[in-house]
């Protein structure tokens, strides 16, 4: 009987030691896939800002186009009215 009660402890024994390295290693391995999928995040993160960097230039560049065209067409909407003027005078002294 006393080597049926050593045998079970033993038994019990070694399965809860083996229970808790398993529940040790599972710990390690979530670990590990926890900080290559934390360094992934990191890395779209960084690729998504570079990106949206990129763009924020793009638009400053398209607005100091389009700042640039404006003073171009103001420019010329004044220069179209002065000839207009220069034309409706000479109408009229080809008239009189």
């Amino acid at each position: 009987m006393e080597w049926t009660v050593v045998v079970s402890v033993l038994a019990a024994l070694s399965g809860m030691a083996l229970g808790w390295m398993g529940r040790t290693r599972s710990i390690r391995q979530d670990a590990a896939q926890d900080a290559g999928t934390v360094a992934t995040l990191q890395n779209n993160v960084e690729y998504i800002r570079r990106g949206v960097d990129d763009i924020r230039l793009d638009q400053r560049a398209q607005g100091q186009m389009i700042a640039a065209l404006t003073e171009r067409v103001t420019r010329l909407e004044e220069s179209y009215k002065s000839l207009h003027k220069r034309l409706d005078r000479m109408e009229l002294e080809g008239r009189n």
